[in-house]
């Protein structure tokens, strides 16, 4: 049985710009990034593959991304601006591109963001409608969609340790949606990507991070 379309798929986000690919699913896939680095970033390096980087500046797609690196929603009046308000708040970027990146899905982004010390990089895909697909996390597979909210977790490799994790949001009454899992290799870190219908407890959130075999938890809620 086909899947059903929902009124989202039919007519798309609110938005500003020429297209959803082009605009708001850029726009969702840069406020990814700030929310898995923390805050606004310093400096940014975007590489663009694909018909992206064929494309990236006649759809306004440098526009969108700059944008949702200052955290503007997709119906931001600002978006069309972005560039010179990000010189003007100190966001040194810089666009890169490859136009022949077969692995790849033709409308895809990696973002490299830095914030102090702080480093971390992302690739993710506009898939049309303004949906997207954040399919790395520093290196690590995630293939999460930022329309649900979501827990990233980096841990050690402990077995029970996915169980144990999942009994905890369980017990803050969250209905998990998808889960997965990736690792660098047996009994080394892994990182833990779930998505949830709804947010977790600041408690829960600490008690995670208090876990001697937890190395970092990010928690994304739903991108608008």
């Amino acid at each position: 049985m086909p899947e059903k379309s929902s009124v989202f798929d039919m007519i798309g986000p609110i938005m500003i710009g020429p297209s959803s690919s082009h605009t708001a699913g850029v726009v969702r896939i840069a406020r990814a990034a700030v929310a898995i680095l923390g805050n606004i970033p310093d400096e940014a390096e975007i590489t663009f593959y694909n018909s992206f980087a064929r494309t990236y500046e006649g759809h306004g797609s440098d526009r969108a991304i700059i944008a949702g690196l200052q955290d503007f929603k997709t119906d931001d009046k600002r978006i069309k601006d972005s560039l010179d308000l990000a010189k003007k708040a100190g966001l040194k970027y810089q666009f890169k591109s490859i136009g022949n990146a077969s692995t790849f899905h033709p409308n895809s982004i990696k973002v490299k963001l830095k914030k102090g010390d702080r480093k971390i990089d992302i690739l993710g895909e506009s898939r049309g409608g303004g949906i997207v697909n954040i399919a790395e996390v520093n290196g690590f597979k995630a293939d999460f969609t930022t329309s649900n909210h979501t827990l990233i977790i980096y841990a050690d490799d402990v077995k029970g340790s996915i169980a144990f994790i999942a009994s905890v949001i369980a017990n803050d009454q969250c209905n998990i949606a998808t889960m997965s899992v990736s690792r660098k290799g047996k009994n080394d870190m892994a990182c833990l990507v779930i998505e949830m219908d709804s947010g977790i407890k600041d408690v829960t959130f600490t008690y995670l991070n208090s876990l001697s075999w937890v190395k970092e938890v990010i928690y994304i809620p739903e991108i608008a």
